[in-house]
């Protein structure tokens, strides 16, 4: 994906963090906060933050059937903590807005409250060892059809991969290493 736009969805959330770390690894990005930021995307992150807020903001944007067009098309996604729950088709006791392009199953505010955010080393396959910044982070409870878990936290999948899509429940963005998203420059 080396010379393609990267599209940051920018309505709230972690969305800077995101663009910092792109930018570190020499892709350009752009920050979508409407329909014709997103025509201009050719890979879209969807940050960390609120996931029922953003579900609802896609909605008054009008970015939700736009979105699920372009992943249609072939357009990369990878959603981070929020942006996770927002991929999955099934999300535990709860009917929040989604897009549903992930054949998992997401349980939200799985490690506790804010007070219990921490940070730890992630063994990912295929990249080694990364740093994970989980806060009032989900994990996935099951996957099926293609999807397939690149990294575990504690028993529990905290990164999945389906396709050319991608959720990490933790936040590679708030730290030094951008390993993550170098990875996915390369769908």
């Amino acid at each position: 994906m080396a010379g393609k736009r990267v599209g940051i969805l920018a309505l709230q959330g972690a969305f800077v963090e995101h663009q910092a770390s792109l930018k570190k690894c020499g892709a350009k990005s752009l920050l979508v906060k409407s329909l014709e930021d997103l025509k201009q995307a050719e890979a879209l992150i969807i940050p960390g933050g609120e996931s029922t807020t953003i579900g609802k903001l896609l909605r008054e944007y009008h970015l939700e059937q736009a979105v699920l067009q372009k992943a249609a098309e072939g357009m990369p996604v990878w959603g981070t903590c929020a942006g996770m729950i927002l991929l999955a088709k099934d999300i535990a006791d709860s009917d929040q807005p989604r897009l549903g392009l992930m054949d998992m199953r997401v349980k939200r505010n799985a490690y506790g409250r804010q007070v219990d955010s921490f940070e730890t080393d992630l063994q990912v396959e295929g990249l080694g060892t990364t740093r994970g910044v989980f806060i009032r982070a989900p994990y996935v409870e099951k996957t099926w059809g293609d999807a397939r878990a690149l990294c575990w936290y504690r028993e529990k999948m905290v990164m999945v991969q389906e396709g050319r899509f991608l959720a990490t429940a933790f936040h590679p963005e708030l730290t030094d290493q951008v390993d993550i998203h170098a990875y996915f420059l390369t769908f």
